[in-house]
């Protein structure tokens, strides 16, 4: 279809352009920006626009790339000290929950193919295998619509989301490859599968915190000339971490997650420009993904399975995810009543199921097209229901909080400098101390350095006449008498920032 190396190239930019374009108007409608991606790719697609794309050994490729990078870049943004009180819970969820769906959901599918006539019988064992490959909620979707939204939860929802979504994907794939496996040899002795399962998820766990401790070690001590290094370095680290814990027959997709976790919740030299690099780099291969995976399916393959792609889609939604997250969270007593049904609602599904689906296409399983198929439909359906009803969700059950006090300066200081940098607002409690800024009192080693009005950044002076709505930027080495000038003062809202 393409003669020359340019014209790849002006598709691949045209594409990518209208995804970023269809991305800002979808977010106006509430729809996902993944699902308008994914659009995209089909809109170009075979049964499109024409490009003729049906290699699943280049998009399964494409997508193991994609979700090192997404899963590192979860890891990163992921705060311990947000995780350490629902650990367990995410834990839990993330392999027991997704055992729990996968068997409430096979035998649902196995019951189904029976039933309704006109489509293919399954067998138990194919029927497990499909619900294995939908049972993971998608790191990339859960990700991107809960920052993308600004959603902020109360319960520690979000970060029991995220930790689930970025920790669920190896068990998925280990059921993935295991009923392969079971199907194409025609048994397999459960006490191996379950002595495999628990090798991997060792090997992961151990690899990532090394790899992680490794690289945290490396960046701080490599000393490269170039700052912009920095980011490839990290880069390449998530690459050797999948692919060295891969071929050590660990998990891979578990070992990144963790990697990211250690690098992101350590001191590390430009840890800034590292996260906005990765931030950024992140949604490029989202994008790729998703398109990649647009440009898999035929469109019209959907219409004949549309009618049990949306019954199981409904049970999963309705009934197995729910049923699955009230049993794993039975023991805890963290989560009320509504925040349990949010939980249950946000069990996205994206590109992972989909990636999942094409190992049976190339393991050659027997009606791996049909599962491939109904993957996808339940897909779009999941980021048609679930995910352009996050927030609403989150309003009807009485589970928004207060939004995070935004960093208006964005500065960082070097790890070296031990010193504390605080943003305050300037209220009409402070005023009454007076409105110049040489009439606040403030502790010694303590300066004022810059000031925020309506947009505009400059370097206050003593005579300085403060208003109200002012932002201002404090650095001092002594962050308890900080603490203490700001409470003579009267100011209650104030975020600390601590080398």
């Amino acid at each position: 279809m393409f003669h020359n190396a340019e014209e790849v190239l002006l598709i691949a930019s045209v594409i990518l352009f209208f995804s970023i374009f269809a991305g800002k108007a979808g977010y106006r409608f509430g729809l996902p920006a993944l699902l308008l991606f994914l659009g995209v790719g089909m809109l170009f697609g075979s049964d499109g626009l024409g490009i003729q794309f049906s290699n699943p050994h280049i998009a399964q490729f494409i997508g193991m790339l994609a979700l090192s990078i997404i899963l590192f870049s979860g890891g990163m943004d992921t705060k311990f000290s947000e995780v350490k009180p629902i650990a367990s819970q995410g834990v839990v969820l993330a392999t027991v929950g997704v055992l729990a769906t996968t068997f409430i959901t096979g035998g649902f599918i196995y019951w189904l193919s029976a039933f309704i006539s006109g489509y293919v019988s399954l067998t138990f064992p194919e029927s497990l295998l499909l619900a294995a490959v939908m049972s993971s909620t998608d790191s990339a979707s859960v990700f991107s619509i809960l920052r993308s939204k600004g959603v902020y939860l109360k319960q520690k929802l979000r970060p029991t989301l995220e930790l689930e979504s970025g920790s669920n994907d190896p068990m998925a794939y280990m059921l993935t490859l295991i009923l392969i496996s079971y199907i194409q040899s025609g048994g397999m002795n459960i006490a191996e599968a379950g002595l495999s399962l628990l090798i991997q998820l060792v090997i992961g766990a151990i690899a990532g915190y090394a790899f992680g401790k490794i690289a945290v070690y490396v960046i701080n001590h490599i000393d490269i000339d170039n700052a912009s290094l920095y980011p490839i370095l990290i880069l390449a680290t998530a690459f050797l971490t999948f692919s060295a814990t891969t071929l050590c027959k660990g998990n891979g997709y578990l070992a990144v997650y963790i990697a990211g976790l250690v690098v992101g919740n350590a001191k590390i030299v430009h840890k800034k420009s590292i996260g906005t690099f990765f931030d950024g780099f992140a949604w490029l291969w989202q994008i790729v993904m998703f398109l990649t995976l647009g440009l898999l399916v035929n469109p019209h393959e959907l219409l004949p399975v549309a009618g049990i792609g949306l019954t199981i889609g409904i049970f999963m939604i309705i009934i197995a995810r729910p049923v699955s997250v009230f049993l794993c969270l039975l023991p805890y007593k963290n989560f009320d009543l509504k925040g349990k049904l949010y939980i249950s609602w946000v069990g996205l599904r994206g590109a992972v199921p989909i990636i999942f689906a094409t190992y049976p296409l190339i393991a050659g399983v027997e009606h791996a097209g049909l599962i491939f198929n109904v993957v996808f439909f339940i897909t779009i359906l999941s980021l048609l229901i679930q995910g352009t009803t996050v927030t609403l969700a989150a309003k009807w059950l009485d589970q928004i909080d207060e939004p995070e006090k935004k960093d208006e300066f964005g500065i960082e200081l070097p790890e070296d400098i031990k010193s504390a940098m605080s943003e305050i607002d300037i209220t009409p409690a402070v005023l009454n101390h007076g409105n110049k800024l040489m009439e606040l009192t403030l502790p010694d080693h303590t300066l004022a350095v810059m000031v925020k009005r309506n947009g505009r950044y400059f370097i206050p002076k003593g005579n300085t006449e403060l208003k109200e709505n002012d932002k201002l930027l404090m650095i001092s080495d002594n962050d308890e008498a900080l603490l203490q000038a700001y409470e003579s003062l009267g100011i209650q809202d104030y975020t600390m920032k601590k080398n």
